[in-house]
Order: structure tokens, then sequence, then C-alpha cells
């Protein structure tokens, strides 16, 4: 469905020193420099597919977004999705899609939310009939019904955000790109959002492509990752082998009755210690989980044990420094 290749983006900056002698001297000369926002991208998405496409602040996710929507033209490389270039054939192409950013609006700021979703049925030409059923379920799965009828500007930004992916959506779209879509969002929206967009993945194979620095996003949404850094391409893979490949590292947490003695467990790194807990952290490669859990029992007198496997963002942390972004 999603076809990009050798995608590269770059942008003119004006730069200068501090000063009045600079700002005069700006007037007549001026210093630019070139940033590289994308370079030589390439990937392919198929129908029904959930993408994480992650990456530090300024690696050029937005960008990327960006020009998949046909918001920017790249200076070269190709971008076909569903047989469309997007900055060529927008008109058309974007009856298909639909766009969530967390930090812009779709929805007009002094009118309430239903009347903007009005205005978009007439802007995207919905029928009537579709979109009464479509604007029915919306409100109903992301909860809007106390809020449809308030002027935009009188929305939180959980509010706000919510009523975003409801716009996105009036029409709908055959993907979804979603910048950023939980931002600002309480732990029970977010888990709102998650399931809705889950619902709409299984059940009308809405493409989604996930762009967010909450990693529980990516874990709770996405089977797949794209890993971008300083405008390159560093990782295409599945959550799972992200799993294999960094996640034999387990923490392992005892509570015991009072020892004043450190406990130390050969092969285990000590990351804390008390005289009622100990915190371990082994390579599951190295060692297994029961032998030390058999040790600390040979030690002290355990009340209770608990055993955690890596989170997300370490294993998305230790990629970074993998390729030093």
């Amino acid at each position: 469905m999603i076809q990009v290749q050798g995608i590269s983006k770059s942008y003119k900056i004006a730069k200068r020193s501090t000063g009045l002698r600079q700002a005069a001297k700006s007037l007549f000369y001026r210093e630019h420099t070139i940033v590289d926002a994308l370079k030589d991208i390439s990937f392919s998405i198929n129908q029904g597919e959930i993408v994480g496409y992650i990456g530090p602040n300024g690696a050029g996710k937005s960008t990327t977004i960006k020009v998949m929507s046909g918001i920017l033209v790249p200076d070269t490389g190709k971008c076909t999705i569903m047989g469309y270039t997007p900055w060529k054939d927008r008109t058309q192409y974007v009856k298909n899609i639909g766009v969530v950013f967390g930090q812009r609006s779709q929805l007009w700021w002094d009118v309430p939310v239903m009347d903007s979703f009005e205005l978009l049925k007439d802007i995207y030409k919905v029928p009537p009939q579709d979109y009464k059923s479509t604007i029915d379920l919306l409100i109903e799965t992301l909860e809007l019904q106390e809020i449809v009828h308030s002027p935009v500007r009188q929305l939180s930004l959980g509010q706000r955000m919510r009523c975003e992916i409801a716009a996105s959506l009036i029409h709908n779209p055959t993907i979804l790109f979603l910048d950023e879509p939980t931002i600002g969002l309480d732990a029970v929206s977010k888990i709102a959002v998650r399931q809705f967009i889950k619902m709409i993945n299984k059940e009308k194979g809405v493409t989604v492509i996930l762009t967010t620095h909450d990693m529980n996003d990516i874990e709770a949404l996405a089977d797949r990752v794209i890993l971008i850094g300083k405008g390159s391409l560093l990782y295409d893979g599945h959550l799972e082998e992200l799993r294999k490949r960094f996640g034999t590292h387990k923490t392992i947490t005892a509570d015991y009755g009072k020892n004043t003695n450190p406990i130390h467990i050969p092969g285990a790194a000590t990351l804390s210690w008390t005289p009622e807990r100990v915190v371990l952290n082994i390579d599951t490669e190295q060692l297994k989980t029961s032998e030390i859990i058999t040790q600390l029992s040979n030690k002290v007198e355990l009340l209770d044990v608990t055993v955690e496997t890596q989170p997300i963002e370490d294993m998305i942390v230790q990629l970074y420094k993998e390729y030093q972004i």
C-alpha cells in the first residue's frame, strides 16, 4: 500500500551571530546552513499494518509524515501510496487519508466541535447517511457526548485531541497518520484512544502510521517499528525481534527478613540494596532466573520476589546508543 523510495529533504536555515553589528550585516549578507531532515529514506508498509515511526527530537519523523501526507515535496525520491503520488495527486489522495498532528488543529477554534464535524463532512462530501453512522460511532467510542457542543477553545488539550482523532476519521480514510496523538491525554483517555485505534484497525482494516515519544503507545499498538535518527533510517523490524535482541536482561526484586549483610550474587548486577530489599539485573543468556532465586533463598529468608522484563523504553535507548544518536 505504501512505498517510499530514496526520499531526501533538506532545509536552508539562515544563521547569524548576536549583536547590533551582526544584525546590520545580515541586512546585506546572510549566511545559511543546510540541514538534512531526511536522507535516502526507504520502506514499505502493507495494508492493515500499525507501524510505530520513532526517533529522538529532530530526527525527521514529522517531515516524513508531511511528505507522505502531501504537505511537503521531497528534494529527491519517490513515494507511492495507493497508486497516488501524495504531492502531485493531492486532491484525490487526501480523500483516502486521515491526519492528526498533536501540535496542529483541524478544528475551528471559536465554533462548537459539532459544527467543525459538519464542515468537514461538507469538505469531504460525505453522504449524510454515512456521516450519521460514522459520527455516532466516533462520539460513542471516544466518549465525546459531553463536549461536542462546546467551542474548541474551551476544551482541555486531552479533550481536543480526542476530537481531532474523530475529525480525521469522518470520511472513513484507508490510512491514518498519527503524529503524537496521545499528547496531553490522561491515563484513562490514553487507554480509550489506544483501544479505539486497535478497533478501527481490526474491524475496518485502517492502516496506521504512528509517531510518538510515548513507548507505551508503541508497545500497546504497533507490531513493527521503524527507527529514524538524524534523517537516516536506522532500524526496521518487529517489536518481537527487538525483545529477542535486547530483552534478555531481567530485573529481580527480592524482599526478605531484615539482613544487615549486603547481598552479592556472582554474575548479577546489584542495582540497589537495603536491609529489607535487593534489586538485581541479570542477563538470562548467562544466568537462569531460577538459579538467582535459589541463591537468594540460601542467603536470606525470602518474603516476596518479582521478575520484570526490560521496558521497551530501555530497548529503544539501547538502539539509540548503538547508532550513537
